[in-house]
């Protein structure tokens, strides 16, 4: 079995752009360096903001750019009852409690008792009592699955102050990072309608596909914080971070799927060659 594994995994709401070839070049050329595995997941459980057409484009732009890649592809929306599992798992331990909170309403707590972490402000909860709960279930209020912090602190006692992750620089060299997963407060992980979040589902995959090397923008080295406490509680093997710089505009900002004239399709219509692509990007 190969010792690197990697994956990219967009999300189908837009056209891929200059960014996103880096990343997934940046990924592939590292696997190919280390005679590793590829695997390209789909990543469109926002079933309202996720199309048919752009997962087609980002593979044709994957194709053109000459990345190849493991089959199947792993598309999330096949998989929500893995999610549901994983979910399971949490609440049979106390893990998770149903906030049933709007944004306004949490936005309001915050402001009344703030507690701040490098994130910023965060809102730290706890379960309704049983009876009021079941209430609001049986009145279909809308919820979201929050992890308790507090519950995962009791759970893993000293071991939470202990927990780190492993982070590759551009120079290849691997150091261990502390890892702070209540920078984010109680934060959200499956929601009633979707039945899981980023977060979880990405945390599930990357343990079930084998991946050894999460290769990921700047955008979401925070995420590994919280990644590594879900790692711990679910039993999961811990993979090496890679976070790399982002690709910026001529103005310095960074890349969004809503500027037309950094897309790879863009780009493509315009005479640009994948070759072309590579040597702008430094790769």
């Amino acid at each position: 079995m190969p010792n690197f594994v990697t994956r990219f995994a967009p999300s189908p709401t837009g056209l891929l752009h200059l960014g996103h070839a880096y990343s997934a070049l940046l990924a592939y050329q590292a696997a190919k360096a280390r005679n590793g595995r590829y695997s390209l997941r789909i990543e469109d459980i926002d079933q309202t903001r996720c199309k048919p057409a752009f997962e087609t484009a980002i593979l044709e732009d994957l194709e053109w750019l000459g990345i190849e890649w493991e089959q199947p592809v792993r598309r999330q929306s096949d998989h929500f009852d893995d999610y549901k599992a994983a979910l399971a798992s949490l609440r049979e331990r106390g893990l998770v409690y149903r906030c049933f909170k709007t944004r306004k309403e949490i936005t309001d707590e915050i402001a009344r008792a703030p507690h701040t972490t490098p994130e910023g402000p965060q809102y730290f909860g706890a379960p309704l009592a049983p009876s009021e709960e079941q209430k609001r279930i049986d009145a279909g209020e809308p919820f979201a699955w929050r992890l308790s912090i507090s519950a995962a602190k009791k759970l893993l006692g000293k071991k939470f102050d202990t927990l780190c992750f492993r982070e590759r620089n551009s120079n290849g060299d691997i150091q261990e990072v502390k890892a702070a997963p209540d920078i984010f407060g109680d934060p959200v992980i499956a929601r009633k309608d979707a039945g899981t979040s980023y977060h979880l589902a990405s945390v599930h995959d990357d343990a079930l596909q084998g991946i050894t090397d999460v290769i990921r923008g700047t955008d979401l080295a925070s995420a590994a914080h919280l990644h590594r406490l879900l790692q711990e509680l679910l039993g999961y093997p811990e993979p090496i971070y890679h976070h790399h710089q982002l690709i910026t505009d001529d103005a310095g900002n960074r890349l969004a799927k809503r500027d037309k004239s950094m897309t790879l399709r863009s780009l493509r219509e315009g005479g640009a060659t994948p070759s072309d692509l590579i040597a702008r990007l430094g790769l």
